[in-house]
């Protein structure tokens, strides 16, 4: 407890961007006699802002925080979802202020108290970290889950004890800004090109990922993707300490666990029948894999694993159900922020399809969906992205319409739909132009869809 007092007391501190995260570690800061400014571009709730000011929280709603940032201040604290050069960061690497994450900030009220268990990857982050929160949660163990998945971690620093195992889903963009962020065992599902308009190439962003395995020790646990080129070649360029174990839905390919005969080994004992799983795919076969590799060291069973597959439906926002509307079936797959999401998504179905595309433009190009579009007859795209999305299915000579909201897209789809297709929400795009968040377009389509008469 001493290291912590030491780092996050009585300094100054700047947190750049409010919503959940600034909000949460400005509060946890406020705590330990720090002065703390807090500054965003757009109104916040109201009765937040009075929460923090109460605690003697400065909060700045402003387009221009630059010249409120001087050498005065001891940190800058990033909000995940601002790019990495802004220029608050550039000013604050100029003037010798170390940018950290919130997560950075939580661990050190954490570190030595708990397991902390770590999801990252391009896909597949948060099922992951779901099933390894039910497999633990299944056996009885004390477990506490959040991250990037809408919990903040300085949310619960408070209420964890040293029983307690945290399972955190951790994407890229803390992890930039993290230095002793530290786990016990860190999962990397995979490697993909995804995010480059945030972390301007792809070896900023692999090596990015990688930092999920620094500070690890020999007896730490490091789980990967054997069957992802990327990842094999990421995790082989460095000195990582700790236990490897390896996992791969490919044939032919040696590895801890692995799929033989309709069923998931792990070191040649068969754990489960791919057939008593509800969730189907070899995408979700691995992100099971992930799961059986990180929670057996804490006493998991294979029954445990059984009862939770067997009736686990997924991941809200992932490929979820919504409904069967006039033989017409509608999924939800919001969470889809990026091509290779709607890869998957699209692969998981032999039906015709209706897919929905579009929404934050950042700059990627659609054309890696081509050969994943053989059952879709029709794509319909609205958002920042829609025109651009319209001149690649024009390309490939696909039928699209473009329309300007999601309430418009969704009912041009039912419109064209017949029995027995899927109409597919799969946006291969962030939420950022029309929505706060993923969660909140998906919610707004299930509503749409929910209410279709």
């Amino acid at each position: 407890m001493l290291m912590v007092i030491l780092m996050y007391e009585n300094k100054k501190i700047f947190i750049l961007g409010m919503a959940k995260s600034g909000y949460e570690v400005a509060k946890v800061l406020a705590r330990h006699n720090n002065e703390i400014l807090v500054t965003d571009m757009k109104e916040q709730d109201e009765a937040l802002v009075n929460e923090l000011k109460k605690l003697n929280v400065k909060v700045v709603i402003t387009d221009e925080p630059t010249s409120l940032l001087d050498d005065t201040y001891d940190y800058v604290v990033k909000n995940p979802g601002i790019k990495l050069n802004h220029p608050i960061c550039l000013k604050a690497n100029q003037i010798g202020i170390k940018v950290i994450s919130e997560v950075d900030v939580a661990y050190e009220f954490l570190k030595d108290k708990v397991d902390i268990i770590a999801v990252t990857g391009s896909n597949g982050k948060t099922t992951t970290t779901t099933l390894v929160y039910e497999f633990l949660k299944e056996h009885k163990c004390k477990v506490k889950i959040g991250g990037n998945m809408g919990y903040p971690v300085c949310s619960f620093v408070d209420n964890v004890d040293d029983t307690d195992i945290l399972v955190l889903e951790i994407a890229g963009h803390h992890l930039y800004n993290c230095y002793n962020f530290k786990t016990n065992v860190s999962i990397l599902t995979n490697l993909s090109e995804v995010h480059l308009d945030h972390f301007g190439d792809y070896e900023t962003y692999k090596n990015t990922k990688a930092k999920i395995f620094n500070n690890h020790k020999e007896d730490d646990i490091n789980i990967y993707n054997i069957g992802n080129i990327d990842s094999v070649n990421q995790i082989e360029s460095m000195n990582i300490k700790g236990k490897n174990i390896t996992f791969t839905s490919l044939p032919n390919i040696k590895s801890n666990l692995y799929i033989k005969d309709n069923a998931i080994y792990y070191d040649d004992d068969k754990i489960i029948d791919t057939k008593d799983i509800k969730l189907q795919g070899n995408h979700n076969y691995e992100n099971i894999m992930c799961a059986i590799a990180a929670t057996f060291k804490y006493g998991v069973t294979k029954e445990d694993v059984y009862n939770v597959l067997s009736r686990f439906n997924g991941v809200e926002h992932r490929i979820e159900f919504v409904r069967k509307f006039n033989g017409i079936e509608f999924y939800n797959d919001s969470k889809a922020t990026n091509v290779k999401s709607t890869q998957i998504a699209l692969s998981a179905f032999n039906k015709d399809t209706i897919l929905i595309l579009g929404g934050l433009d950042r700059g990627h190009s659609f054309d890696d969906l081509k050969d994943y579009l053989v059952n879709t007859k029709l794509i319909v795209c609205y958002g920042e992205t829609k025109n651009r999305i319209k001149d690649f299915a024009d390309k490939i000579k696909i039928k699209c319409i473009v329309v300007n909201t999601l309430e418009e897209a969704t009912m041009t789809a039912y419109n064209n739909a017949h029995k027995n297709y899927v109409i597919l929400l799969s946006p291969a795009c962030a939420s950022w132009d029309q929505y706060k968040c993923f969660e909140d377009r998906g919610n707004e389509f299930k509503n749409i869809v929910n209410n279709l008469k």
